[in-house]
């Protein structure tokens, strides 16, 4: 029901999309907010500005782009899912991290946004029936469907999950 088909979404995304195995990924997206939050709990608020390099985010920079990884996800799945096809414009990360001030924010603020966000996207997406979910629309000009993007927000999480586990969390034991 939920495994998207490669056509469904553009090469980019493969990465993300090849991090879900499951066939519906309803549980997997509604449980990340507390692995996410079980991953960072306990890092002192002051170690939430550590960047593993000098050119990479800060953990609550990683945090935060994973809430605009979601809010611009779920946005997609919203327009796409209504019947619009009216192209989706892609957005610049980086400078939507600039613009952020997430270091200056409190890791519990930071999580509970998240969770709030995903579920209010968890409703949404328990709301869409197959037919909303095979829809296919255009954004950063490429064909994506609802379901791509329900799988993409999943594996954009675990990416960078793991990311933090493999290089934020050893630096800074």
């Amino acid at each position: 029901m939920f495994k998207p088909e490669t056509g469904e979404y553009g090469d980019y995304y493969e990465t993300y999309v090849s991090l879900v195995t499951e066939d519906d990924i309803r549980g997997a997206y509604a449980a990340q907010p507390v692995k996410l939050r079980a991953l960072v709990e306990g890092i002192d608020e002051l170690a939430g500005s550590f960047r593993y390099a000098k050119d990479k985010w800060s953990i609550k920079e990683v945090i935060s782009h994973l809430i605009d990884g979601e809010r611009i996800f779920s946005y997609r799945m919203l327009r796409i899912s209504r019947g619009d096809k009216t192209p989706i414009e892609g957005f610049e990360q980086d400078g939507y991290i600039e613009n952020s001030r997430a270091n200056e924010r409190k890791f519990s603020d930071l999580l509970d946004e998240f969770e709030l966000v995903r579920k209010a996207n968890t409703l949404m997406l328990n709301n869409f029936d197959s037919a909303a979910l095979a829809r296919i629309g255009t954004a950063s000009g490429s064909p994506v469907s609802v379901r791509a993007l329900a799988s993409i927000s999943i594996g954009h999480v675990r990416h960078h999950l793991s990311i933090l586990k493999e290089r934020y969390l050893p630096k800074l034991n």
